[in-house]
């Protein structure tokens, strides 16, 4: 097998690396959401292969990894890769800065419903810091998504 098998495997790995890596408080505040990002990326590039069963995994690995209650990233991942797997040709037609502020909106949801479900089952309180991850996120975007478009068109990923 070749690395061209395992690309995307890997890039969701990295991912999930880069979302528990352990880093300074201040800076952990504005940590993005690396795995959406990524799963954000190849749902929307190749929408036949990493799709709502994909996501729902990996939200279950982060679950894991993360120490949160089970199918929360789940849950979230799973309607925020629909909503982007659903719309794939439209969002493939902006320009990579209006995709940034579509992948905000769609880390907005993320987050929104992690504590909406984490509130219903641990009573936690919304703090607005919680909506920083979704800013990095947006301006992480075009780097992550040009890094990702080189890799696919470099192994010829269909």
């Amino acid at each position: 097998m070749s690395m061209r098998d395992y690309s995307i495997t890997l890039s969701i790995v990295i991912a999930l690396v880069l979302q528990i890596m352990p880093m300074p408080v201040i800076a952990d505040l504005y940590r993005p959401d690396w795995v959406l990002l990524v799963l954000s990326y190849w749902a929307l590039a190749l929408p036949n292969r990493v799709n709502v069963g994909v996501a729902f995994f990996t939200g279950l690995i982060l679950d894991i990894l993360l120490g949160t209650s089970m199918g929360v990233h789940s849950f979230a991942m799973c309607l925020c890769i629909y909503i982007l797997a659903t719309n794939h040709k439209r969002l493939r037609n902006y320009s990579v800065w209006q995709q940034s502020i579509i992948i905000g909106v769609i880390a907005a949801l993320n987050n929104l419903l992690i504590f909406w479900v984490q509130h219903l089952l641990t009573d936690i309180y919304f703090l607005f810091d919680y909506l920083w991850p979704v800013a990095s996120s947006m301006v992480i975007w075009p780097w992550l998504f040009w890094l990702l478009r080189k890799i696919r068109r470099h192994l010829r990923l269909n």
